[in-house]
């Protein structure tokens, strides 16, 4: 029976173990929505706007009814006083009997200017902690983003490496024949295996960097890393939905930015603070009840049971303290006024400069693919020649290499081109 049950425990473990390493298929859309419930930094985020809406459970409940509580026991260890009225008799001995009493209090503020502005403040931090988590929900959907562009824009490059090595591979397997047979010099085909093992080495290293690329994935998806992913869409897909020779890229509106956004509300945040600096000059009025039940009386007790008042507190001099602390909150309204003024020319001046680099690589981005198809075209006919005779295997090497170079240069200007429309759209709070 032990052993029974011990088996089915490492069956039901290599289930879990098979279900945990179950490959996950992911369009660039999907990642994103992934990325979105699994980022850990977002998480964290989460949690943050979760403790301010508890903060404002926190501020309005000192403004709610206050009601305590107690019972104390108080024994005076046989301790007596004498009380003389009269010189000419003897005096009256008083004896400390043990004391214990319930008591209950309430208590209701009435006015406080502080708890007014303070509940104002508390609503204003969680508007900020939304507001940051939107930006760090921007963050993650750009970095993932951009993740996603790095693996398949490597593995584009490491498909035409593969495909290019097997053409190489073949020359040279076919070449190498002929050399072998004496029909062709030898040191060809030693000129066409330098040639293979170059393709062959940048093979190896493109596979490391796409390696490289899904570790940085499965971070910005809050994966495992030994979690097996599939990328569903690819460069050219992304390229052609996002990539348009005539961009219609929306105006910059400064409004929309994240960044601008948050600065705004720390100005409004510094604006309830001069509120709460000028509040602390009001007067505060609390009512309060308490109620005493005595288990335990003393001999002489003249204290009443039932207790009603109000207390009226009226600042009037705190030596200049309430005066420093406004002036310090003006002056941080001021600050944050300027540097709204500063983060507007910067973010204008961002938005040109993307702009401008997004143009010119999109001018880059059609002349590149003119590039690789000419070179394209170059090597198939340098294939034809060389295996007529007619081309050597330098002039075959060259343009193999013209070739890789194009096509290495044309993904990684596609991978610029996503970035910068995609820094564009995250500018203007669209993704």
């Amino acid at each position: 029976m032990k052993m029974r049950m011990f088996f089915i425990s490492v069956l039901f473990l290599s289930v879990l173990s098979l279900q945990a390493q179950k490959p996950i298929e992911l369009s660039l859309d999907s990642a994103v929505n992934y990325a979105i419930r699994h980022n850990k930094t977002l998480v964290n985020s989460k949690y943050a706007i979760d403790k301010t809406s508890q903060k404002i459970k926190e501020n309005l409940a000192a403004g709610l009814p206050q009601i305590n509580a107690s019972l104390d026991y108080n024994n005076f260890l046989g301790a007596e006083a004498s009380l003389q009225l009269n010189p000419n008799a003897p005096p009256v001995i008083i004896e400390f009997n043990p004391t214990s009493n319930f008591k209950a209090s309430a208590s209701q503020l009435i006015f406080n200017g502080n708890y007014i502005v303070g509940i104002q403040l508390a609503k204003l931090a969680k508007n900020i902690t939304e507001q940051s988590y939107q930006k760090d929900e921007l963050n993650v959907k750009d970095q993932t983003m951009q993740a996603y562009f790095m693996v398949i824009a490597t593995e584009r490059i490491l498909s035409k490496l593969k495909e290019n090595f097997k053409n190489a591979e073949a020359i040279f397997e076919n070449t190498n024949n002929l050399a072998k047979v004496g029909i062709i010099e030898q040191t060809e085909a030693k000129k066409l295996s330098v040639m293979v093992s170059s393709v062959r080495n940048a093979v190896k290293s493109t596979e490391r960097q796409v390696e490289l690329g899904y570790n940085l994935l499965r971070f910005q998806l809050g994966l495992q890393s030994d979690q097996i992913i599939h990328l569903s869409s690819t460069l050219d897909d992304i390229a052609q939905q996002y990539i348009r020779l005539t961009p219609a890229l929306d105006t910059f509106n400064i409004q929309k930015n994240i960044d601008y956004k948050l600065v705004s509300m720390q100005g409004e945040m510094t604006t309830k603070s001069i509120d709460m600096a000028k509040a602390s000059y009001l007067p505060s009025l609390v009512a309060f009840y308490s109620y005493t039940e005595k288990i335990k009386k003393p001999k002489f007790d003249m204290s009443p049971k039932h207790v009603l008042g109000l207390t009226l507190n009226v600042p009037i001099f705190a030596g200049g303290l309430r005066k420093s602390k406004l002036s310090q909150a003006k002056i941080d309204f001021d600050i944050n006024e300027n540097t709204k003024d500063l983060l507007t020319d910067q973010l204008t001046l961002q938005e040109k400069q993307l702009r401008y680099n997004y143009n010119n690589l999109l001018e880059q981005y059609v002349s590149q693919k003119d590039n690789v198809e000419i070179a394209k075209e170059v090597l198939d006919q340098m294939n034809l020649k060389f295996l007529h005779g007619i081309a050597s295997s330098l002039d075959i090497s060259s343009a193999n290499n013209d070739y890789l170079t194009a096509e290495t240069e044309l993904t990684g200007t596609i991978l610029k081109l996503l970035n910068a429309e995609l820094a564009l759209r995250k500018l203007n709070n669209k993704l």
